[in-house]
Order: C-alpha cells, then structure tokens, then sequence
C-alpha cells in the first residue's frame, strides 16, 4: 500500500493544551502520510521522505493542513434563517427559526436545504457535525442521506417535542419513539452516520416524551444524545416552572438517565456550581456557541467554571442563531468573549485548534476516530491556504512563528481559504 505524502504546513494537538505543556505539534516544513484513508505518519516531511522514499509526493507548500474541524451543535433547518438579528431566544425561536422549521414538512424543500447544508459544512472545513435534525421523520432521513453522498460524518436525529412548539412541530410520543426507530435501522452505523436522541428542550418535552428518549438509549447500543440546556435566563425560569420537582435543568435530564459519555449539551451558560459537578461527573459534554450567545444576548459562557469543574467542552455555530458555519470564526469569537468575560478563561492558539478539533472529537466519543493526526486515525484534514493578495496572505509572509501563524489562521481564515476537505483522505463531494 503506497499512499500518499502530502507536504505543507501541519498543526494539530494530540493532546489537551488546557492540561498539558506543549500540547500543539507544529511542522513549518511537514508532512502527513496517508495510507488506506489513515493516518501513518505526521512530522517533519524530509524525515518522513527519507523514510518512505516509495510513497509519491503532493506538495502544498504556501498552505497548511489542520485537523477536520469538528461542529458539536448545529441545526440542520436553520440555513435559510441567518442573520435574524434584534431577538432574544425565546422571541427568535417563536419569530424566525420554527416558521422555517415547519416547512420542512415539504420533503422536497427539505431535500434542497439538506443538499446546501452538507455543502456548507464542507465549504467551511467541517467534517464532522453533531445537527440537530427535523421535526419530520422524511427530512431528517434527507439529512442522512446528503452526508452520506458527501462523505462528511454526521451525527444527528429527529427533533422531538410534544408541547411548547407550534402543533406543526410535535409528536406524540409513541409516534416519535416509532420515527426514531425507523431512523435508527436506516441510518444509524451507516458509514460515518450515528443516531443522535435529541428532544429540543426541556421546554418543548414532556416526561412522556423523555421517558421515549430513555428507552431508545437503552434499546440502541452506540447512539448519541443532544439537546439545549441552560442558554437564557428566561428559558431557566421556564424550565423550573415547569418541572417543579427539578432541583435544577440539569436534574430533568438526569432523571431520564440521559446524562452520559456522548450526551452533548448545548450552551450551558447559565450553570450552577452543582450542575457542572454532575456533568463533569456524569462524562457528557457541552456545546459551547460563542456567536450565537451573543448574538442572541443569552450570556458570556463560564469557560473558566467548565474546565475547573472537568466538564468536556467544545465548540458549536449553532448556525441560525449565530453567524454561520465557520468552526474557525467560532473558536476565533470563543477568544474574544473570553477576554471580556469577568472571570474569562484566556485562550491561545493552541487552545483554539484543539477546541476546534480533537475537544469536538473527545465531546461525541470519537477520538479514536478523528480530531487530530495520530497514526492510525482517519485522514480528516483541511487544507488552508491564504488568497493572493488577501490580508492572510501578507500576515503570513511575515509571521515570526508557527504558534503566529496559526493565530492568523484562527483570525483571518473563512470560507475562501478552505482550498481542500477531506475524510478518510477522500475529498468531500458535494450534489450539483
């Protein structure tokens, strides 16, 4: 098996910066030796040439190749709803994001969202996503369907409600429990697909409901759980209304027994100290969405709070409620809110790309798959390289360091500098 040695700039971080001295590994001449869709080598590329003289060469000096980014909150149906600004949650859902949210009823319009959505995960370095799917069996089995045409790993599910939402938007829950199911024989370990259980919110669920959440994690080995918790103070309050048995909104879920390893959590801003105990304790993860708390007015999130406490943390773009798809911006805001943020938790490079990258794959129990270039895991890479004449592009030509370069990366980067995406070494693909 001969493979492939592409040369170029590499960063990635096998280990957690948060944790551990010297976590980034950087080669400002590297090289990343794949075989068989792996990973078999990475470092310095005149030492892997000189070790692997047979395997032919791509050379990409000018750019850099960083590990597939890794999206770990995201909802499938918001595409079109971007740049719904002046709301705060509540109002937002009511207002801009469940109007669209039923139209996914419309299997063909769903059929077209999901083509634009894997589309835009790919543009943007995304090759791995936790979505929240549809409230509609059809359209979220369309979602299953584009990733898996692309290639992109995708862990996702049909929302599930049963009140709260417009009757549009909820199931009884035999129904969901049956959709689900059916769902979870088409899709779920299919490729890169897995099966997420996602009830939106506490707010949008009854017991019944969570207690079909409980019995399809019990009836399926492998499968992921997601939802919201904690994003704003009004849907706090909301919550202890309405579950006034529930020391707090973490305890609704607990309940159910659905706090685990690979459980993702989606915002958690506004965390009491017990809550966090118990996540870190229960090995669930939270999603932290930088663009769209603020975007949204929901809070700065304690990161701070979260890692003292050992919660897994990493990052989501929410999507509808924030400013897109870009990981990259994400972590890039993840730094800026952290400087502002009272008891802020300041953030270097390294922490950005590991955020970006192996945390996402730590969060959805993946990192023996993905998240950075160990020997043996999947090829997931993105090669960036700087416009001509863009702004990156100069900032680069004078950068003094790797650990700089990578700043400007996280910095300046979008879309436009995604040159190349792929999974297991094999480019996305995109329908026409």
């Amino acid at each position: 098996m001969t493979g492939e040695l592409l040369r170029a700039g590499v960063f990635h971080t096998p280990r957690n910066p948060f944790r551990e001295e010297r976590a980034l590994e950087s080669f400002a001449d590297g090289g990343l030796l794949i075989r068989g869709g792996r990973v078999a080598a990475c470092g310095d590329y005149s030492e892997l040439h000189a070790s692997h003289p047979e395997v032919p060469v791509r050379d990409l000096r000018g750019g850099y190749l960083i590990p597939g980014l890794i999206d770990t909150h995201i909802h499938f149906p918001q595409l079109r709803v971007l740049g719904g600004l002046g709301y705060d949650l509540l109002d937002w859902l009511e207002c801009i994001a469940l109007p669209e949210e039923a139209r996914m009823s419309d299997v063909a319009y769903a059929c077209d969202v999901a083509r634009r959505f894997v589309r835009a995960l790919g543009a943007h370095g995304t090759t791995t996503a936790l979505v929240f799917g549809a409230h509609f069996k059809a359209a979220t089995a369309a979602l299953f369907r584009a990733a898996e045409r692309s290639g992109v790993r995708v862990v996702s599910g049909m929302v599930i409600s049963d009140r709260g939402l417009r009757p549009e938007l909820r199931q009884a829950p035999a129904e969901a429990y049956r959709d689900c199911s059916q769902l979870i024989r088409d899709h779920h370990g299919r490729g890169r697909l897995l099966f997420a259980v996602t009830p939106r919110f506490a707010l949008s669920t009854s017991e019944a409901m969570l207690e079909v959440c409980q019995t399809l994690m019990r009836e399926h080995a492998g499968l992921r759980f997601q939802t919201h918790i904690n994003e704003s103070v009004r849907e706090v309050e909301e919550v202890a209304r309405m579950f006034p048995w529930a020391k707090d909104y973490l305890a609704v879920y607990e309940r159910y027994e659905l706090t685990r390893p690979g459980a993702v959590l989606a915002h958690n801003v506004h965390a009491t100290d017990s809550e966090l105990e118990r996540l870190a304790a229960s090995g669930a993860g939270v999603a932290h969405c930088p663009c769209s708390n603020a975007m949204l007015g929901s809070g700065l999130f304690p990161l701070r709070r979260h890692l003292a406490a050992g919660v897994h943390c990493a990052l989501g773009t929410d999507v509808g409620g924030g400013t897109g798809f870009g990981v990259l911006k994400e972590a890039l805001q993840a730094y800026a809110l952290q400087r502002l943020a009272p008891d802020g938790q300041r953030l270097k490079p390294p922490h950005l790309l590991y955020l970006a990258t192996r945390a996402g794959a730590e969060t959805l129990q993946l990192e023996h798959e993905t998240g950075d270039f160990s020997t043996g895991k999947a090829a997931d890479f993105v090669y960036l390289r700087a416009p001509q004449k863009s702004p990156l592009e100069a900032v680069l030509q004078r950068a003094e360091s790797m650990e700089r370069v990578l700043a400007a990366l996280f910095t300046l980067a979008g879309e436009e500098s995604v040159a190349e995406v792929c999974v297991e070494g094999e480019p996305v693909r995109y329908d026409d």
